[in-house]
């Protein structure tokens, strides 16, 4: 599900989360209130411990001790035992939903970007084979490395990437995981693939812990928040912003030699996504940059001359359309994308993609 930024759960005001002073977690009676490597948050307690736990706090305000509150203390998002369960949990409902062409088996798995291009890849799927994928493969990952920041307040999300037997064995597969409380399951987010050579070095402190960049941070070529609508407008505005490739000026090349052909027109029209799930988000990279991952939906409407048919001969199309492309053909389609976003400070400014996912997500005919 998508959930915008900005607005606090009542979660967050119930949460307990062990408080950070001088760098150290303060502990009661020498441990973590943990529970299978997961902090324990009020839902996990009956009322006496309800009391406990006020009656403690109390204590401690009345000691000296500083109660910092929960949702803004900054700590780790997530231990590495959450992080691999949160994987295993992924790859485990994603197996499913794609061997039964079933979107409500993966559906409390995945959001933002990854939840429509996932959904409509399902869709399409179901109509086409309703038995199920005949050519189902299940995805295996291997070689998985965490990557956790450190931060304050929800969302809190990580990164994790790993080597697939699917596509090129030289790639790695990208997965941003996210969630907005300690009782929300671990959703993910964003998944980009791009070679192994290309996957950044992320600055981390002494415990291994990486850094989240600001959505407004002003020491990036771009602030994460603009990358979205900056793309957009190049799109249709070239600019020397971002570097030349497949994802930049050679699909602009590719609209330009498709805007008309014999019979047919095609428009382009884009659009940024940056509220709630599909909201850019970022880590610092050793030489002052950031990785940064962001969303964007794609329309492509194709234009009839009287008398023209409109071929339409793409099966996924046929299985997502509604109405009937007497005159126009409208394609929609979502995109996410992974960006080197340079330091202020580098020489070469222009941003850099490294990879972009996106899948047909609508059809509609007129």
């Amino acid at each position: 599900m998508s959930r915008v930024r900005g607005a606090l759960s009542p979660r967050r005001f119930r949460e307990v989360r062990p408080v950070r002073t001088r760098g150290r977690f303060l502990r009661t009676r020498g441990r973590f209130l943990r529970t299978r490597g997961r902090f324990l948050g009020l839902r996990s307690y009956g009322r006496g411990a309800l009391l406990t736990t006020a009656v403690t706090a109390l204590s401690l305000t009345a000691s000296g001790c500083v109660v910092v509150r929960g949702d803004l203390e900054i700590v780790a998002t997530a231990t590495q035992s959450e992080a691999a369960r949160a994987l295993t949990d992924f790859t485990t409902a994603y197996n499913k939903a794609d061997k039964a062409y079933d979107q409500s088996l993966d559906a409390p798995r995945v959001t933002g970007a990854l939840a429509d291009i996932d959904g409509g890849k399902l869709r399409s799927g179901a109509k086409i084979n309703p038995g199920g994928n005949p050519s189902h493969v299940a995805l295996k990952l291997t070689d998985v490395k965490y990557t956790i920041p450190e931060k304050a307040a929800w969302p809190r999300w990580f990164v994790a990437d790993a080597t697939a037997n699917k596509g090129r064995s030289t790639d790695r597969w990208l997965f941003v995981f996210t969630r907005d409380g300690l009782t929300d399951l671990w959703e993910v987010s964003f998944l980009t693939i791009m070679a192994a050579s290309d996957v950044p070095e992320f600055k981390k402190d002494e415990n291994g812990w990486a850094q989240v960049v600001q959505p407004d941070d002003a020491e990036l070529s771009v602030t994460p928040e603009e990358l979205p609508d900056r793309y957009v407008t190049y799109l249709q505005q070239d600019s020397a912003l971002f570097a030349d490739g497949p994802y930049t000026s050679e699909e602009r090349s590719k609209r330009q030699q498709n805007a008309v052909k014999p019979g047919l027109a095609r428009q382009y029209i884009d659009e940024a996504l940056t509220n709630g799930d599909y909201a850019p988000v970022g880590l610092r990279t050793t030489d002052g940059g950031a990785l940064v991952f962001f969303t964007t939906r794609h329309y492509e409407k194709q234009t009839a001359a009287q008398g023209v048919d409109i071929p339409v001969d793409d099966a996924a199309v046929k299985a997502l359309m509604t109405g009937e492309p007497k005159e126009s053909l409208t394609l929609e389609f979502v995109s996410n994308q992974a960006v080197l976003d340079p330091a202020k400070t580098e020489s070469d400014q222009q941003v850099k993609f490294l990879s972009q996912v996106g899948g047909l997500t609508g059809a509609k005919g007129e």
